[in-house]
């Protein structure tokens, strides 16, 4: 049988915000709920609970704290009055309302605003809430569980010395503030780990914590069990990925693996590998981590964006990150959707390109491979003025609630400006829970725009086109033409798969010039000035390298 909650703000109070939440929050654990609506009488409130017997009774206020006291303390008298006193009265206001209310000694509980959620479902649940022993989820998909509706938040982090990132980790995690903290090595760490002799000692702390050893990594981990216990990240390196993995998985319990389909190889400079041997490492470690059941992110989509490459190919490089992850055996996939890249992209054709991503990825799903949505804002979208930077932050994270995202990983504000301390880590997942809060129960329906339909649907178009010749191209292979590995190096040296900024890259054709118009980014011809089409494009390549 369900149980029925009846809410309302009381006396002269409109504000419904935070009743309307906490009943749509107990719909989602099994209760019926009754809003009774904004500034409701207490003749009206008790009416509506004689009559309809419920199991809870939630009022709101959240003006004045006299004002509250007055209010309440005539509900209390007229509930006991007419003998209503039976039922669970729960209070939601300010604190300072709260704190006011809490001198009458009338409601079962109250809530002020600063309860964790973890805390409000428990309730909910009809658990007691011990923050020292709550079960917050050890592993990525128990934790989603725990926290839904709401999405996971995670975070980057990492300082350039082990000291600083411990304790910056501990903050962090005491202010509960997030749900992953995603560990940022130094680039030594990330290339030359298990090969110390070849590390720049120079270059200490460069892009991150310079984690030396295995005692480093449980150092990590042990900061971190605190707070709200959040899990921890780590990216596989560029070099010995197999080894690194392993060592993550051991010692900070790695939450999800993160890695390329072709980058972090010659063509970024961030390993030496070859192509052909960085997809083939790459595809392995994917295999590695399907074959353990464990999560898999495929970074891949947002580097050819944020080196300037067409819309379309960021759209055919979601899903052969996607693809390949199946074709390696992974269950449980973790797509990533970077906003903001280019930076000159609108929010309708942001929101169409990423429409047209998730749809493409989506339909890889079946009873083996699930997706999980993460966005981000883009790495390069952040001003240096601070204030400007927040702005910014809340932006994107409106823009990424309307892909109905299980994690947001949230970008400092300071991005532009110094590496995020973990006073910058705790105010800028705060900034953007509140763009969550405020979204999370009904949020516009962008993907419904005619706008941006048109151009997720001329993505579409186009991205098949190009899959299709990627296809072609590898059709007298006996191996599976989109996960081969000397396939997908070719569409690279050829320019089907192409970014402005790979000119001169050895791995690389580097001949694609594109422009961002009216917020989208297209393949351009700047001597005739106009957009080149996909099956134009395509054309060239194919008459010029003799496919």
């Amino acid at each position: 049988m369900e149980r029925l909650i009846i809410g309302a703000s009381i006396g002269n109070c409109v504000h419904v915000a935070g009743v309307l939440n906490f009943l749509r929050l107990a719909e989602e654990h099994g209760y019926k709920t009754k809003f009774l609506g904004p500034a409701v009488s207490i003749d009206y409130l008790l009416d509506a609970v004689a009559e309809a017997d419920p199991d809870m009774v939630a009022v709101s206020y959240r003006l004045t704290p006299e004002t509250g006291y007055n209010i309440v303390a005539r509900l209390k008298d007229a509930v006991l009055e007419r003998g209503l006193d039976s039922y669970s009265y729960i209070f939601g206001g300010t604190v300072p309302v709260a704190n006011k209310v809490k001198e009458l000694d009338f409601f079962s509980r109250i809530f002020n605003g600063e309860e964790e959620i973890e805390e409000i479902i428990a309730f909910l649940e009809g658990r007691d809430y011990d923050e020292k022993n709550i079960d917050y989820g050890d592993n990525l998909l128990d934790r989603l569980e725990r926290k839904r509706p709401y999405p996971l938040i995670r975070h980057h982090f990492g300082l350039p010395s082990m000291v600083e990132t411990i304790e910056g980790i501990k903050e962090i995690a005491e202010a509960k503030v997030l749900d992953i903290i995603s560990i940022g090595p130094d680039q030594n760490a990330q290339e030359f780990f298990f090969r110390p002799e070849e590390m720049d000692e120079d270059e200490k702390g460069a892009g991150g914590v310079p984690i030396r050893t295995e005692e480093d990594l449980r150092a990590l981990y042990e900061a971190s069990r605190r707070g709200n216990f959040p899990l921890l990240r780590s990216y596989s390196g560029t070099q010995d990925l197999v080894q690194m993995a392993e060592l993550l998985l051991k010692t900070i319990k790695n939450a999800w693996c993160a890695v390329p389909l072709t980058w972090y190889s010659i063509l970024d400079g961030r390993s030496s590998r070859d192509l052909v041997t960085a997809i083939k490492e790459n595809q392995n470690l994917m295999k590695l981590h399907g074959e353990r059941d464990l999560p898999v992110e495929v970074n891949e989509a947002h580097h050819w964006s944020l080196r300037d490459a067409h819309d379309t190919i960021a759209v055919v490089m979601a899903y052969l990150a996607a693809y390949n992850a199946k074709k390696m055996g992974v269950k449980t996939y973790v797509a990533q959707y970077m906003f903001n890249t280019p930076n000159a992209s609108s929010a309708s054709m942001d929101l169409a390109k990423m429409f047209a991503k998730k749809k493409l990825i989506e339909s890889l799903e079946d009873e083996n491979f699930r997706v999980l949505t993460q966005v981000r804002a883009g790495l390069t979208s952040f001003p240096v003025d601070q204030y400007k930077a927040k702005g910014q932050l809340a932006y994107a994270s409106f823009l990424g609630m309307a892909l109905k995202p299980d994690i947001v990983h949230v970008v400092a504000y300071c991005e532009a400006d110094h590496a995020a301390k973990p006073e910058d880590v705790i105010e800028s997942c705060r900034i953007a829970r509140q763009v969550i809060d405020k979204l999370i129960y009904g949020a516009p329906d962008f993907s419904a725009d005619p706008l941006i339909k048109k151009r997720r649907d001329d993505l579409l178009r186009e991205g098949e086109i190009l899959l299709k010749a990627i296809k072609d191209m590898g059709k007298a292979l006996k191996e599976d033409p989109l996960s081969n590995a000397e396939n997908l190096a070719k569409a690279i040296k050829i320019g089907l798969l192409d970014a402005p900024h790979l000119k001169g890259n050895p791995e690389a054709a580097g001949r694609l010039s594109t422009k961002v118009i009216n917020g989208a980014c297209y393949a351009y011809d700047y001597t005739r000035e106009r957009i080149i089409t996909e099956e134009e494009r395509i054309g060239k390549i194919i008459e010029e390298a003799k496919i």
